[in-house]
């Protein structure tokens, strides 16, 4: 992987609808350096992404759009809260290791069980099903207290990027989560992944599963 020191191993980290959403262009230089997070280069998409496409390529197909950012309404925001809440209430956490006898594999937890990044993939689905641009929620990899990757999903707002993580309840700001944010999708392109530059302090993270 480029930028660090080894590969990243995700380790364990009711029908549902959303009202319209409407999208706005990203804001100034300004807002975003204080909102969002810095976007750098271009970079190798996780290993577990690229099997996944393989296996599911329709899951996968996309063809290059403009960025967008959802207007973050009252709605919008229950929404969001309401969905992070209800995948990590109803999947239980297991290790792909347990799961399906191998280290790394993402898959839709439709069995009901999977670890951080089946989280992440799972409310990505029901948000784009419910009518979220895809360009605005954005599979994103960050590493733990303990120096682990962990997976997130980041939705792209007029009011910063908010995150919704398997080990959270409560949807918050980038800032406010205590973890290294590493790479993410492209807002332009799924399958293009750019590393994240965090210029703030290094700060105490939370544990992932």
């Amino acid at each position: 992987m480029q930028s660090i020191a080894r590969p990243f191993v995700l380790a364990g980290c009711a029908a549902f609808t959303a009202a319209a959403v409407m999208v706005v262009n990203p804001g100034t230089a300004s807002e975003r350096l204080l909102l969002h997070v810095n976007v750098a280069d271009v970079t190798r998409p996780p290993i577990g992404w690229v099997e996944f496409c393989s296996q599911y390529p329709r899951e996968c197909a996309a063809t290059p759009s403009a960025p967008r950012d959802v207007v973050l309404s009252a709605k919008a925001w229950k929404d969001l809260v309401r969905v992070n809440k209800w995948v990590n209430e109803t999947i239980k956490p297991l290790t792909d290791l347990e799961h399906w006898g191998v280290v790394e594999r993402w898959s839709y937890p439709d069995d009901g069980y999977g670890d951080c990044e089946d989280y992440v993939l799972l409310k990505r689905r029901m948000l784009m099903q419910a009518g979220w641009p895809r360009e605005a929620l954005l599979i994103t990899v960050v590493r733990d207290k303990k120096d682990e990757g962990h997976a997130v999903l980041t939705v792209k707002t007029d009011k910063g990027d908010f995150v919704l993580d398997n080990q959270n309840e409560d949807v918050v700001l980038w800032s406010e989560t205590g973890y290294r944010f590493v790479k993410r999708q492209s807002q332009s392109d799924p399958n293009v992944w750019v590393s994240l530059g965090d210029p703030r302090p290094a700060l105490s993270t939370a544990t992932s599963r």
